[in-house]
Parts: structure tokens; sequence; C-alpha cells
């Protein structure tokens, strides 16, 4: 089994940045894949961003690509989403979540973002005001 915990969300106002932090506990192994997904009311769930742990493959939606940036901390077992030019759109639940053993290209449109991931962490609000 896997845990996940996120941390650092909050309010911003427009323009300014946050550090989102998810630490994986448990069955992690090496070789696992870790997501950021987003939900704002009354919308459906958005794969934001992902980092595959082992080959460190990224992953970043067109709606956040040059603003976000996704590390990981190996020794550490923690993903870091660094949110910097926040906008009101980018208001939302965000969750971290993981793939044990992904597949090839698992970090991507058509891979964690369309199909999800295995284990998920509880959701951090993060609010950016206009």
């Amino acid at each position: 089994d896997v845990q996940l915990v996120e941390s650092g969300g909050g309010l911003v106002q427009t323009g300014g940045s946050l550090r989102l932090s998810c630490a994986a506990s448990g069955d992690t192994f090496d070789d696992y894949a870790i997501g950021w997904f987003r939900q704002a009311p009354g919308k459906g769930r958005e794969g934001v961003s992902c980092i595959n742990r082992e080959d460190a493959e990224t992953y970043y939606a067109d709606s956040v690509k040059g603003r976000f940036t996704i590390s990981s901390d190996n020794p550490k077992n923690t993903v870091y989403l660094q949110m910097n030019s926040l906008k009101p759109e980018d208001t939302g639940v965000y969750y971290c979540a993981a793939e044990i053993f992904p597949s090839s290209h698992y970090c991507s449109e058509y891979g964690f973002a369309k199909y999800g991931m295995e284990y998920r962490g509880k959701g951090i609000q993060v609010t950016v005001s206009s």
C-alpha cells in the first residue's frame, strides 16, 4: 500500500507562487510515477503534471506549461510542484497520485491524465484571488 500526503496549498494573489509537496510512504519501491491532478468546482479532473521517478520523464498540461515545474527528491520520496504566475483559473483542489511500475510513457496525456493512478492523497486547496 502507498500513502500520499500533500502540503503547501493556500491562498495567493494572481501572479503569485506556491510550492506543493507530495510525500510518499509505504510500498513505494523504486519504480513509480507521481502525478498531480486538480479539480475545480463544477469541472472534471485535470492531469496537471507528472514525473516518472525512474527515468525522470515529465509531463505538463498545456494549461500550466511554462509556469509549473515538477521535481522529485528521491531519497525523501517527495515530489514537488512549483507553481508560478498563478491565475484564478488555477484554483481548485490539488491532489497527488502514484502509479507503481507505470507502463512506458505513462506520464502523458494518454496515460495518467486519462486513466488516473492507483493511489491518491486527500488533496489540498489552492485558491488564486484576482
